[in-house]
């Protein structure tokens, strides 16, 4: 166990840094007229977009889950609450159950696990003590315990993690006012130049959020929140895992899951990203070439990011 959190420290640490810094400066500075923050507003068109393509060619690759996923896009665009994604999710689970086929080919080979079954249902009733107390708690101590539950509840109810994070994280930090639009936008595209896991852009919304805590303090307690709950699940299931990947129902509500997330991200590169970044004939050029360089395999992100910013930079400098 310590070696794991270790790891997870090396392959978390220097991206939560970097993106706390660019929160520490974005928070300081006026940048809704910038335009390389404008590129990077395009840069996060092309990066979910590209997430559209890669995760749709891999978890709907039949009609049915196409179907599924197209409407879960379309409940998604027309029914924006806080409780739509974990409907939506939950949608996708049992039309999966009643009506995909099941994945062929698990292995079903029993593997030992680290964590006993008393560990494991310990964490399991931490994490729903965590998710159903913590709403209750923020009524009675404020911002601090607001901003630990917005994040705890991003990390425990996104399915999928990566990019599907993204609709969650935008209406639990958006919505409140605690942060603009334009900065979530920006440095939800700057995230794609650092190493390590995008949930680390939960430091730059923690740091660059509106009421205090925000700064470092900020950045801490969102990055806390929002790695806590899969830390959390990963110990309740490791000593049932066998069991739950031999379940044939299971599986099939897999499926119907991994379809829902793919529509869930269909109607996030929609809105917000492609609504607060794409204003204009050129705006389309530059995301569009952003998305041909991630298609080929062959640029890397961060290139592809700088790029966006520079256009960003020089399109601000046309004549209106």
């Amino acid at each position: 166990m310590p070696g794991g959190v270790a790891a997870w420290l090396g392959f978390t640490l220097p991206s939560a840094v970097a993106l706390t810094a660019l929160g520490l400066f974005a928070a300081s500075t006026d940048l809704s007229n910038a335009g390389w923050v404008h590129g990077l507003k395009l840069a996060a068109v092309a990066v979910v977009a590209q997430a559209v393509w890669l995760m749709a060619r891999r978890l709907t690759p039949d009609w049915p889950r196409r179907a599924v996923a197209v409407l879960a896009a379309t409940i998604a665009l027309l029914w924006t609450t806080p409780l739509s994604q974990i409907a939506i999710i939950a949608g996708g689970a049992v039309v999966g159950w009643l009506l995909l086929r099941p994945p062929e080919g698990v292995v079903t080979n029993a593997v030992p696990s680290p964590v006993s079954r008393r560990l494991g249902l310990a964490c399991l009733v931490a994490f729903f003590v965590l998710l159903l107390g913590l709403p209750i708690a923020r009524a009675a101590d404020g911002q601090p315990i607001a901003l630990f539950d917005a994040f705890y509840r991003s990390g425990a109810l996104v399915f999928g993690g990566g990019h599907v994070v993204l609709p969650l994280l935008h209406t639990t930090v958006v919505e409140p006012g605690w942060v603009s639009d334009g900065q979530f936008l920006a440095g939800y595209g700057a995230a794609q130049a650092v190493p390590g896991p995008l949930f680390t852009f939960s430091a730059y919304l923690g740091a660059v959020s509106g009421p205090h805590p925000n700064g470092v303090a900020g950045a801490t307690i969102a990055l806390a929140g929002i790695f806590l709950p899969a830390f959390l699940l990963v110990f309740a299931a490791l000593p049932f895992w066998d069991r739950l990947r031999a379940s044939v129902g299971f599986r099939r509500a897999l499926n119907g899951v991994n379809a829902a997330v793919v529509g869930l991200l269909l109607a996030a590169l929609y809105d917000p990203v492609w609504t607060g970044a794409v204003s204009a004939p050129i705006d389309v050029a530059v995301a569009g070439g952003a998305l041909a360089l991630l298609l080929t395999g062959r640029v890397p992100p961060v290139l592809v990011v700088a790029l966006s910013a520079v256009a960003g930079q020089v399109i601000a400098t046309l004549p209106a």
